[in-house]
């Protein structure tokens, strides 16, 4: 009877590891970033700059992208994150900082994304970012958006501050859940769609019913 080959099964695990650490997590760690960027397009970056400076939660930076790290970039980054906190807090402003992330956050998604597929060539770190971080960003922006203008009519933009406000959060523990846990991405993108359709589908209930009971008392005599 063979004894039990424990160097194959070593080499195994290395092998079934090398596509998981290069591809896998990178692509989970990539998503939640990018999701992110897609409610506020400076603050992942932000957040994934100086994870990469101090060395916090094993984030590595691809080598193209290591420019990241450096201080100019964290001060500018640091700066725009403040810029865009404040001005998504200013009636109309909020709405102009929506359409413009239309272009802004697919490309944010897409840098944060190729950025941390640290394995892997520059060109092809850069496809990878583009396929996994530009759709989510996107979306994430296109619900925003759509979230913002049903409360403006449904509140008259009063309660629009206060929905920036937990979409910061929403930001914030996203790229923290995606530094610790990046396996766990996917299932809580998938609660946050339902949630955030849901939210969406009573708001608009509500708009619908105030405007047909305000038709109904303008035809009234």
């Amino acid at each position: 009877m063979d004894g039990f080959d424990l160097q194959g099964v070593r080499d195994g695990v290395s092998a079934a590891a090398g596509p998981l650490q290069t591809w896998v997590l990178p692509a989970l760690l990539g998503l939640g970033l990018a999701s992110a960027t897609g409610l506020r397009t400076f603050l992942p970056l932000l957040m994934l700059a100086l994870a990469a400076r101090f060395g916090l939660f094993g984030i590595a930076l691809n080598e193209q992208m290591s420019w990241l790290a450096d201080w100019p970039a964290i001060a500018a980054l640091g700066i725009a994150a403040v810029v865009e906190f404040a001005g998504d807090k200013i009636p109309v402003v909020d709405h102009g900082l929506n359409v413009l992330g239309a272009f802004t956050r697919p490309v944010a998604g897409a840098v944060a994304a190729g950025s941390v597929f640290a394995g892997l060539d520059p060109t092809t770190a850069a496809v990878a970012g583009i396929i996994v971080g530009a759709p989510a960003a996107f979306a994430f922006n296109a619900a925003q958006g759509g979230a913002r203008l049903t409360s403006t009519a449904t509140t008259g933009g009063v309660g629009n501050p206060v929905l920036s406000f937990l979409e910061d959060i929403l930001a914030f523990f996203t790229v923290i859940l995606a530094f610790l846990a990046p396996i766990l991405v996917p299932v809580v993108l998938i609660v946050l769609a339902v949630l955030v359709f849901r939210l969406a589908k009573r708001l608009r209930e509500k708009l619908y019913a105030r405007d047909g009971a305000t038709a109904g008392a303008t035809r009234s005599p």
